[in-house]
């Protein structure tokens, strides 16, 4: 089969024939009818992250067809349309059984970071990792769910973003649109931050309130809250200037998520969160019912948006328009 090899940072990634895989006992092998380009993929081919071996397959975001299933899968068919949770999680371990399976500690991978991920024409993944793709929901547009959809979920879930309140997303790409989208749904009011014209418009359409660059934020904030302060600030940057301009807006029992990250640091003043009880929250992946509900947020219409469907050959392409900063919403490889 092709696959998009990842051999080195820096460097381009290559079109290869690799081996089939093949499933075990308790796996299938997914046919991908598209693979999601994030964000985490750039930060692989920069250096910023090191996959646990070399060469690897990229890609975390991955929907297709169940191509095979192992002896002991009882519950899937060749056929079935899928969804792919890219932790591989085991399903015992205290965290697995506590319904936290992006905490699982006996993963059997994470696609991309330490298993063949989904810029190939196969994978395989445990029975146990899919979610049912309804037939109504195309296979290109479902594939950001995987992340930038159930990423959000997560997050908002992790803030307890409750009906009334003022959330600031900070960074209006394809998790931070997923997040205004679904913050909007739960009745906030949402502030959005970003510097590009083009993402500030996307903004508006999922359902902020007010659309800004990080130096208008604290008018706004202060203009929506009366004063009070932002109730949710997700964090989808990390960077310096980001994380400073989140911890001066947080209001009293304030929660700051952080889902992004860079090489910066934080450093806070304890007096100074204490005292109004302001909290610092991280949020990583989505748990498996948090991507089915998102796959149902879907079927109801709350999709994250599409810029472009390109063949796998074009994987570089992909990197290279997402590194500019450009697309507003996913691009999406078609194996």
């Amino acid at each position: 089969m092709r696959a998009a090899r990842f051999h080195a940072p820096h460097q381009p990634m290559v079109l290869e024939e690799v081996p089939t895989p093949e499933p075990g006992p308790d796996e299938v092998r997914v046919k991908v009818a598209a693979a999601g380009v994030c964000g985490t993929e750039l930060h692989f081919v920069e250096g910023l992250y090191a996959p646990a071996s070399l060469p690897t397959t990229l890609g975390h975001e991955a929907v297709g067809t169940v191509d095979a299933v192992g002896a002991e899968v009882a519950d899937r068919s060749p056929g079935d349309r899928v969804v792919v949770d890219y932790y591989l999680f085991c399903g015992a371990c205290r965290w697995c059984l506590a319904g936290r399976q992006n905490l699982c500690l006996r993963p059997r991978g994470v696609l991309a970071f330490a298993a063949d991920g989904a810029f190939a024409e196969y994978l395989v993944v445990p029975a146990r990792c899919l979610v049912t793709l309804p037939d109504d929901i195309p296979f290109e547009s479902a594939a950001p769910l995987c992340c930038a959809g159930a990423t959000s979920v997560h997050a908002l879930n992790e803030a307890d973003v409750a009906h009334g309140e003022l959330v600031v997303v900070l960074g209006a790409g394809g998790v931070g649109l997923a997040a205004v989208a679904e913050a909007h749904r739960r009745g906030a009011t949402v502030v959005a931050v970003s510097r590009r014209e083009a993402r500030r418009r996307a903004a508006t359409v999922a359902g902020a309130a007010a659309v800004v660059d990080l130096a208008g934020l604290p008018t706004a904030v202060a203009r929506l809250s009366g004063g009070q302060g932002a109730d949710v600030v997700l964090e989808m940057a990390g960077v310096e200037a980001t994380m400073r301009v989140a911890t001066e807006v947080l209001g009293r029992r304030g929660r700051l998520v952080f889902v992004g990250y860079s090489a910066d640091t934080l450093t806070v003043s304890p007096l100074a969160m204490v005292v109004p009880e302001q909290r610092i929250l991280t949020s990583v992946g989505n748990t498996l019912p948090e991507l089915a509900a998102t796959v149902a947020l879907a079927q109801a219409g709350q999709l994250p948006p599409v810029d472009d469907v390109l063949p796998l050959a074009e994987v570089n392409v992909a990197l290279d328009r997402l590194r500019s900063g450009k697309p507003v919403g996913r691009l999406v490889l078609a194996p």
